[in-house]
């Protein structure tokens, strides 16, 4: 005899992805892929100091090699392709929910930004674009004088 745990709520839950599941078939809100290939878009994060931007794209499993920065006419464009993992024979897949395939992500710079000083880097799957801003644009603390 296996143990099982107990999920008091199990029919519950089950009832509710069912649920789910119709509106989005009648509806088409979402599709569900049939593979794990085609177009994905990986999540961004932008932040702003006094001194620049700063974009960190989740790029993981993926090479320098697999994707591309280019900046013109203000656009940033962020592109790439994650290859799927090659299927091995005799290895049976009960669930595989890691995309692939190719993406593009476009950001608009605003005009107080350095074209010429962006830098890119890539670590531990985060790859971090630098978008210094113009001295002018800087915040500059202003002396007050007692007359």
């Amino acid at each position: 005899m296996q143990l099982v745990a107990w999920e008091p709520f199990e029919a519950l839950n089950k009832v509710q992805f069912r649920i789910n599941d119709l509106f989005t078939e009648s509806f088409g809100e979402r599709v569900k892929p049939t593979s794990n290939t085609g177009v994905w878009y990986p999540p961004v994060d932008i932040l702003e100091s006094k001194d620049s931007y700063l974009l960190r794209a989740e790029v993981p499993g993926m090479k320098k090699e697999d994707f591309h920065v280019e900046v013109k006419e203000r656009t940033l464009t962020l592109s790439g392709e994650r290859k799927a993992d090659e299927r091995s024979n005799g290895v049976k897949y009960h669930s595989v929910e890691r995309l692939a395939g190719k993406f593009t992500r476009v950001f608009s710079l605003p005009q107080t930004v350095k074209d010429d000083g962006i830098e890119a880097t890539y670590r531990d799957g985060i790859l971090e674009i630098r978008v210094p801003k113009l001295e002018e644009a800087k915040p500059r603390q202003i002396e007050i004088t007692v007359n």
